[in-house]
């Protein structure tokens, strides 16, 4: 009894790491997800694609535990709402595989997405010291370590911060209210329309 008690703390932690296990008596749909300091969170991820003039064009809620998973569904959204492939792709570290790096590249896309050590050494100033482990990643790289490079990335907070800043602060976002994959999806589908049309009705009247 004692040896099991003792794995109790180690497999919660796999569990927890894992995302998937099922441990809200509420909501079975909910899944483990990690927060800043090392946290987790029984909830889902709200995702969004912004367009230069700040319109939410893609959105969508998933259980995924990481985002990494997430970049190409939303691209793919993205291409079928708006008629054609986005002219480029931002995103932050947590959307970088190499696999992403390579479906990219065979689509052709102006993507600019970092590995975890070259976004620390973008947002510090410095260089990357680690090495690239793949060629579309070394590519990557030498994409993002020129000053072109740099600079359109840099865009990626410009744009997409402001509107996570107003469906959290504005219309306060900043957890669902409603239970269940389906509902939840709902609620964020609601809150992203609603906020694209005071973006239009905004620009419209200024």
């Amino acid at each position: 009894m004692e040896d099991k008690l003792a794995e109790l703390p180690q497999r919660l932690e796999r569990l927890q790491k894992s995302g998937l296990k099922k441990l809200s008596r509420t909501d079975e749909d909910a899944r483990f997800l990690r927060q800043r300091g090392g946290h987790f969170i029984l909830g889902y991820t709200g995702e969004i694609a912004v367009s230069d003039d700040h319109l939410i064009v893609a959105q969508r809620v998933t259980q995924n535990a990481a985002d990494n998973h997430s970049l190409l569904p939303m691209i793919d959204q993205t291409r079928q709402r708006c008629g054609s492939a986005p002219g480029q792709v931002l995103a932050d570290s947590g959307f970088f595989s190499v696999a992403n790096l390579e479906r990219m590249e065979e689509q052709s896309l102006d993507a600019y997405v970092p590995d975890s050590n070259l976004a620390q050494a973008l947002n510090l100033g410095t260089q990357c010291r680690s090495k690239a482990s793949a060629p579309a990643q070394l590519r990557m790289r030498q994409k993002l370590e020129n000053d072109a490079g740099r600079a359109a990335y840099a865009r990626r907070k410009a744009i997409v911060e402001p509107v996570f800043g107003v469906l959290k602060q504005q219309r306060n976002l900043r957890q669902f209210r409603t239970r269940s994959l389906k509902r939840v999806g709902n609620e964020f589908t609601l809150a992203t329309i609603a906020y694209n049309l005071t973006r239009i009705h905004n620009q419209t009247t200024q």
